[in-house]
């Protein structure tokens, strides 16, 4: 087997959408290895030509292309990177020209500053923090300012969905454990009750989850196959006697789980 092939992700931002955008296309070649890094504020000629230095060691001591995914705005830093022994992969490059010939009017060519976004940011942030606040049932204080509420039993995956709904989407989510105490009623908890029309349920495969619970609590009634067996059926009955819409977490990465969550809810994204 070929060694990795090294894939350098560059931004003059925080490098998310090059990472995104980039490993998008490299999951087409599956069957190829690469060797990941990425390269966040590359913001000035200076830390260019470091970037530059760097891939062109890589290449030399490889001795093949290094891939370059590159989502830099400056024209000029933009250039510099593209001096690198490289394959280059700039999606300004790529899309910018034709969008501004389409619009007819020429691009900025510049960065938004957090200041420039400062409404976005703050609504990303007081989602987070209502998810913080709202997690695992700790307080039902200003619950009815959820946007959604998620059901499951322990480490079904609430936490993490919760949290990213508030990154990506500035969605208030909280979230509420089911208990062996609200497993056992037919009725919903009280805590979550007044708000039936703002609850979605997560369920999980009973072996993942018996996997999860046995690294977090080895060999207890918690971990044990039948508990996780008996709590999810009793959570899945739960959903289906109040005609709570509900997906399996299993195989669904928390980004697809995320959207599925945002349609059967119809929310909108708050930014």
């Amino acid at each position: 087997m070929s060694a990795p092939r090294s894939v350098f992700f560059v931004s003059d931002r925080t490098g998310l959408t090059s990472e995104n955008m980039g490993n998008a296309l490299l999951e087409q070649f599956s069957e190829l290895a690469f060797k990941r890094s990425t390269h966040p504020f590359i913001d000035s000629p200076e830390k260019a030509h470091a970037l530059v230095a760097q891939i062109n060691a890589t290449a030399e001591r490889e001795n093949i292309h290094p891939l370059v995914f590159s989502s830099v705005v400056n024209n000029e830093i933009r250039a510099i990177v593209k001096t690198a022994t490289a394959a280059h992969f700039s999606f300004f490059d790529a899309f910018l020209g034709q969008l501004e010939q389409e619009l007819d009017k020429p691009a900025r060519h510049t960065v938004r500053s957090r200041a420039d976004d400062v409404v976005r940011y703050d609504a990303r942030m007081e989602a987070v923090n209502f998810a913080l606040n709202h997690d695992d049932g700790v307080s039902d204080r200003e619950l009815q300012e959820a946007d959604v509420i998620l059901l499951g039993v322990s480490r079904s995956g609430k936490t993490p969905t919760c949290l990213y709904l508030a990154l990506q989407y500035g969605i208030r989510a909280a979230n509420y454990p089911l208990t062996p105490d609200d497993l056992d009623s037919d009725d919903l908890p009280r805590m979550v009750k007044p708000y039936r029309s703002k609850l979605f349920g997560l369920t999980i495969e009973p072996s993942r989850l018996h996997h999860i619970r046995q690294e977090r609590r080895p060999n207890s009634t918690y971990a044990h196959l039948n508990t996780c067996k008996q709590e999810i059926a009793d959570a899945q009955a739960i959903y289906r006697r109040h005609a709570i819409p509900f997906a399996n977490t299993t195989h669904k990465s928390v980004e697809e789980l995320a959207v599925e969550i945002l349609q059967a809810c119809k929310l909108k994204r708050r930014f």
